[in-house]
């Protein structure tokens, strides 16, 4: 009976993972660092140049995500740009290919909590567009 049990367990183990999603490795043409959507992705090889797009006219309630180049793990490959419903409170990221110390890194954005994708700016704490220093409530995005 005991053998019956091991040799289902290590039969089921095996297949389910076929079903498993490989990470990618630092061998290749580059690596990737998680692949959800806010994770970023890190690759030796320089993206292509992005594509053009032609940006459908704006629609209420949506904000359009424009196309980037994804990595696969392998290669680059393109994604067409879509709409995205508007969620009150974030702000749509664009994904951004920047180069850093260890190669190109993927930062794929999203929804981000918050007005701005990026945050408040530098020396404007509350966001209200006015600088601290000239600011009397410069804690206070409503100026109460």
């Amino acid at each position: 009976m005991k053998r019956i049990l091991t040799a289902a367990a290590a039969f089921l183990a095996i297949s389910s993972a076929a079903f498993i999603p490989a990470t990618a490795s630092a061998a290749g043409a580059g690596a990737g660092v998680g692949v959800g959507a806010g994770d970023v992705i890190i690759v030796r090889t320089q993206p292509p140049a992005p594509r053009r797009e032609a940006v459908p006219n704006a629609r209420r309630g949506y904000e359009w995500a424009p196309g980037y180049w994804n990595w696969n793990g392998r290669k680059y490959v393109w994604t067409k740009g879509h709409w995205e419903r508007t969620r009150p409170g974030y702000a749509y990221a664009r994904p951004v290919w920047s180069q850093g110390k260890n190669g190109w890194e993927l930062d794929r954005g999203g929804w981000r909590h918050g007005d701005r994708a990026d945050g408040p700016r530098r020396g404007d704490r509350d966001g209200d567009g006015v600088p601290n220093r000239a600011d009397d409530h410069p804690n206070n995005p409503r100026r109460d």
